[in-house]
């Protein structure tokens, strides 16, 4: 079994806590192995990738084991404020796409010095999963010597657009898109809603507390971050995510000057197998820990960290 234990980096106000995985053996690190950082989704997504909005498939959990086991180690992390790091800011609300990037910087400076390289610093490789690629993407011009990067299901266009097509998606919300266009352009200006005047389906969406988090994320374009990419890109996407669209992974690949793109197929959101194109049937597997994550998200993952530490 893989060895696991707690690593811990600075964070705004209290101390950050995530998983370090290792390859079972223990062992010495080798200088050229890379380490893998995965950053988590949107909302109140566990170091596990779990969440109490109904996913407990555990995906980044069962991609850091199966990983280990092909001798390379990760960090999992908490975002700030949620989880094991709510002593790290007075209110999880209050961050912004650079305050997360923040606490990367802060996260490969610890995982440098928990398994230094004899020669120059550790290669870490941020893996940035549906709004945490976003995050990687603004981080990246920031990080230290960085080396790789890996988005996984992560959208190609600024967010507004993203939220737009999903509430497209679903035709029970067909009464509500006008008044969510208006509310998503107000956002994108800089500019509050009134949440109370929405109708109730919306107002989760758009509650007060998270608008401030809503108009940072907005204003970033994830094509021109990718355009500034220059260290080696691998961009996954699963031909069953009901969250994200196979144009997202093209228009980044497409955008980054070292990119390499991999449809997976049969993947959905949280790295499951689903061979059903059966929404009820993809969404199934979010709650279920025991389904093993797809094998090709594995083998892609693993292969390009092989590349990266020659």
């Amino acid at each position: 079994m893989p060895i696991q234990e707690d690593l811990s980096a600075p964070g705004p106000s209290g101390t950050l806590v995530g998983t370090l995985t290792l390859p079972a053996h223990g062992g010495p690190l080798p200088t050229e192995t890379p380490v893998l950082l995965i950053v988590p989704g949107s909302g109140p997504t566990d170091r596990d990738g779990n969440s109490p909005l109904g996913v407990a498939a555990a995906p980044y959990r069962l991609l850091a084991e199966a990983l280990a086991e092909r001798g390379y180690p990760s960090v999992r992390i908490d975002k700030r404020g949620m989880f094991g790091l709510a002593g790290a800011t007075s209110d999880p609300n209050d961050v912004t796409i650079a305050a997360y990037g923040d606490d990367l910087l802060s996260w490969t400076n610890a995982i440098r010095e928990r398994l230094p390289a004899k020669d120059g610093a550790r290669c870490v490789v941020p893996l940035g999963h549906s709004e945490g690629g976003l995050v990687a993407l603004a981080a990246m011009a920031r990080l230290p010597d960085p080396c790789g990067l890996i988005l996984l299901a992560s959208i190609g266009r600024p967010l507004g657009e993203v939220i737009r097509d999903q509430l497209r998606a679903n035709p029970a919300n067909t009464a509500y898109l006008e008044e969510a266009d208006e509310a998503l352009v107000s956002l994108k200006r800089g500019e509050r809603v009134d949440a109370s005047a929405l109708k109730p389906a919306l107002q989760p969406l758009f509650a007060p507390e998270i608008q401030g988090f809503l108009i940072d994320a907005i204003s970033y374009d994830p094509v021109e971050l990718a355009a500034a990419v220059d260290v080696p890109t691998l961009v996954l996407q699963g031909t069953r995510d009901l969250q994200v669209r196979n144009a997202d992974a093209r228009l980044l690949a497409d955008a980054a000057p070292n990119a390499e793109l991999k449809l997976l197929p049969d993947v959905n959101h949280v790295l499951k197998s689903v061979a059903s194109a059966d929404p009820s049937a993809n969404l199934a597997t979010y709650s279920d820990p025991n389904l093993p994550i797809a094998p090709g998200v594995v083998e892609a993952v693993a292969n390009f960290l092989a590349r990266i530490g020659g």
